[in-house]
């Protein structure tokens, strides 16, 4: 049975509060699918393991028959106000009805890593599965993971590019090499984001940055040095390879 309802919120692009046209939930778990009755059951990140019953709209009944116990969720759910006649619904009482009116899977694929699924969802369409991707990422700290966020530092959505921000700070040392040859970048806003993440990163960026330099153009060395200055440090003289 699921927990007594939570309150949702609203997780959209210009942050939490109640909407009235819905609200966004990500689920990394379907605990239960009913097709008959149109009925997704999902454990709620955001309430540490809760679950919530969700009803899911008619022209949605495809993508549900697609959907396993164990798959990762996201959804867009309305609340309706309970059908005439009927008497309680998800919650009992007279809860509105909490109806899912779109939604993207993520099917778990147990030749997949852990690492390897969050690198999936960061190519999905909806920003909520990104920005989880981005979060989870750091987390886990693989540099398997550097490049992506990378990227995800031009993501569209403000803040998928904030948590890919935070992301490669949390990899730390392991991000440094390819956040360096960003400091060179022609995009003003990027240089500077560069510049702030290896400063945040701080003392495990100094090594990295000085091997940069071993192979680096004149460009790259300068910003590089200037940086180094501005954290506190000196680069290691260039030595003669033998």
């Amino acid at each position: 049975m699921a927990d007594e309802a939570p309150k949702l919120i609203q997780i959209g692009k210009g942050g939490p509060g109640v909407k009235k046209d819905g609200f966004n939930l990500i689920s990394e778990k379907v605990v239960k699918v009913d097709v008959e009755a149109r009925i997704l059951e999902i454990e709620l990140l955001a309430y540490e393991g809760k679950t919530v019953v969700l009803e899911v709209g008619e022209d949605l009944l495809e993508d549900l028959k697609k959907i396993k116990p164990g798959d990762g969720v996201t959804v867009r759910v309305i609340e309706e106000e309970p059908e005439a006649g009927i008497q309680g619904t998800l919650h009992g009482g007279a809860a509105k009805r909490r109806v899912v009116k779109s939604l993207a899977v993520r099917s778990r694929d147990a030749q997949k890593t852990r690492v390897e699924e969050m690198l999936s969802a960061l190519q999905e369409s909806h920003w909520l599965t990104r920005k989880y991707a981005v979060e989870v990422l750091g987390t886990m700290g693989d540099p398997r993971a550097v490049g992506p966020l990378i990227e995800a530092l031009t993501d569209e959505v403000n803040d998928i590019r904030q948590r890919a921000y935070d992301s490669l700070i949390k990899i730390g040392a392991p991000s440094v090499t390819a956040v360096a040859s960003l400091l060179t970048h022609e995009d003003d806003d990027l240089r500077q984001v560069a510049s702030e993440i290896i400063r945040k990163i701080g003392k495990p960026a100094v090594e990295p940055l000085s091997e940069v330099m071993l192979t680096a153009d004149e460009s790259l060395q300068a910003k590089i040095r200037k940086l180094l200055d501005r954290m506190g440090y000196k680069p290691k003289p260039k030595t003669e390879v033998m």
